[in-house]
């Protein structure tokens, strides 16, 4: 199980949204890059990044930033996942292209599941799916749009299609460190089998101790936790281990 620290960026800064709400957003710092190479300082093997104004918009106005920050991690051996914004196979090839190892669609998975496949065909292994989800319901251009559809019918359907793994995102729990939906997560993995990346609500060790648990989870992404000082990377990372 992999420990994925995030990194959203929003014009060019670090920052935590509550919920996904740019509203509710809180500013960390303008230096994604040092926040990366503490990550990397700290043992992690993958840093996860979002682009939140291409998510909102569409438009990359964060990939020079994160260009940056997977070159800059690379020589230390660690790997960067990146979304926010991929919904044309253009947009894949551009972060390929700027060193990123895996890419993360969300909304273009739910409204055109063939891009799926045909990313998968070009970078295999280097394709995965954000679902990011109200009460189980998947929303859709940075949270702001109901998919009308669940997650629990989803998750097969993007593994299928091939997806190496499905980030699902509780967006009720996101930015509240209020703990995991560690019940869920379990059934969700249970019932489809699919390796599953757990996203939203890690507030402490002891939420990483209760997803670690989980048989055949495959990751869990944490953010807000890990700036607020609640959370220390390395000792997660030796949980995990």
């Amino acid at each position: 199980m992999d420990l994925y620290p995030a990194i959203d960026l929003r014009a060019g800064r670090c920052v935590r949204l509550v919920e996904g709400d740019f509203g509710r957003e809180t500013v960390y710092g303008d230096d994604p890059l040092g926040v990366a190479r503490s990550f990397a300082a700290a043992g992690a093997r993958w840093i996860h990044v979002v682009d939140l104004d291409a998510a909102r918009s569409g438009d990359p106005v964060n990939r020079p930033v994160v260009a940056a920050l997977a070159a800059a991690v690379a020589p230390l051996g660690v790997a960067v996942q990146t979304g926010g914004g991929v919904r044309t196979v253009d947009d894949a090839a551009a972060l390929i292209e700027a060193g990123v190892a895996r890419v993360v669609v969300g909304t273009a998975a739910v409204e055109n599941p063939r891009l799926v496949g045909e990313l998968a065909r070009r970078w295999p292994g280097q394709v995965a799916v954000g679902l990011d989800h109200r009460g189980g319901e998947v929303r859709l251009r940075g949270w702001t749009e109901a998919g009308g559809r669940s997650v629990e019918e989803l998750v097969p359907e993007v593994v299928a299609a091939g997806a190496t793994a499905v980030i699902v995102t509780d967006i009720s729990r996101d930015g509240r460190l209020s703990g995991p939906d560690v019940e869920g997560l379990d059934r969700l993995v249970s019932l489809t089998g699919a390796p599953v990346i757990a996203s939203g609500g890690v507030a402490s060790l002891q939420d990483i101790r209760a997803l670690a648990a989980i048989d055949g989870l495959a990751g869990v992404i944490a953010g807000k936790a890990i700036y607020e000082g609640r959370l220390d990377v390395a000792e997660a990372l030796g949980v995990l281990a």
